[in-house]
């Protein structure tokens, strides 16, 4: 499914949490291994009508898409995924969550062990959604910091493949995995979507591992974007930094300055979307989304560069 596509489906929706699932179902990834799971390719091709139904029929729908979303993204990310495992695939989740025990202390938690049912095997599904903005360097690699600059792509990827996704192997984690009569170590799965914001007026290099067709976004300055036309952006708060926004009212513009003015006062990065009417609906329909920055960021916070 192309993009324009997908979109287009994904505003079908009225229920924000549905909209939220019908995104992850297609979204791509910012990491290409050979460990990565891309839900697409085994979701049943009526699903979309599932989704339907579940919008047009809240009572229909499972119960986690009608609860509050948490505050912590992560946390609302893994019900949603939670529900794209057993509610449209049919896979039965074995252990969720489950923590890692070594000499009284905790060194690790699996996030999700499932019956894969398409090829049949148990597999350990490590998954985490992220936004990286890049920061070009004039001597050395880009660096693509989280918003709060204390979370690094690098870091990431490498503590996913090499450290998460291997902890079945470990002899705590196969003693624990056998209490619940599951043979490990398990086909480890990895499963990270996201976005890359570039900057707006500068050059940086995207990592070779993420695919080129991952969803990008831009990035600048709250002085640059105090000096832009920004009567068509919106505020995006979470959880709504998952999926394709889209409103039925014009942007406010009253509260896109008050955002733009809490990121200079209280040096806190915020993401916009950048709006645009449909003639055909007449809805407003996001077609970019930008983070604007306070202009000490990355700043002391930023992650160690070695």
């Amino acid at each position: 499914m192309n993009a324009n596509l997908a979109a287009k489906l994904i505003n079908s929706y009225q229920t924000p949490a549905i909209r939220h699932l019908a995104w992850l179902c297609q979204t791509p990834q910012l990491l290409h291994s050979p460990i990565t799971i891309d839900p697409a390719h085994y979701l049943p091709p009526n699903y979309p009508g599932l989704l339907k139904c579940w919008d047009q029929k809240p009572e229909t729908a499972p119960l986690l898409l009608s609860e509050p979303p948490q505050r912590r993204l992560g946390f609302y990310f893994e019900r949603l995924y939670q529900v794209l495992l057993n509610d449209l695939l049919g896979w039965p989740i074995l252990l969720k969550n489950q923590q890692i025990q070594s000499n009284g202390r905790t060194i690790g938690e699996l996030d999700f062990v499932v019956h894969n049912l398409i090829d049949d095997r148990i597999e350990h599904h490590e998954i985490a959604i992220k936004f990286y903005l890049g920061v070009p360097a004039s001597d050395g690699p880009t660096f693509w910091y989280g918003p709060n600059a204390r979370d690094r792509l690098d870091i990431k990827t490498t503590s996913l493949l090499e450290q998460q996704s291997q902890r079945t192997q470990r002899p705590e984690t196969l003693a624990l995995l056998s209490e619940f009569n599951i043979a490990g170590p398990l086909t480890p799965r990895v499963f990270m979507p996201g976005y890359l914001f570039y900057p707006t007026n500068e050059q940086v290099q995207t990592p070779a591992y993420v695919p080129d067709g991952h969803l990008r976004g831009s990035w600048m300055y709250i002085t640059d974007a105090k000096a832009l036309d920004t009567s068509h952006w919106v505020v995006l708060n979470k959880p709504h930094w998952i999926g394709n926004w889209y409103q039925t009212d014009p942007p406010d513009t009253t509260h896109t300055q008050d955002a733009l003015e809490r990121v200079e006062h209280r040096a806190v990065p915020q993401l916009f979307a950048m709006m645009q009417k449909d003639p055909e609906t007449e809805n407003w329909l996001e077609i970019n989304r930008v983070f604007v920055v306070p202009q000490a960021w990355p700043g002391a916070n930023r992650l160690a560069s070695k």
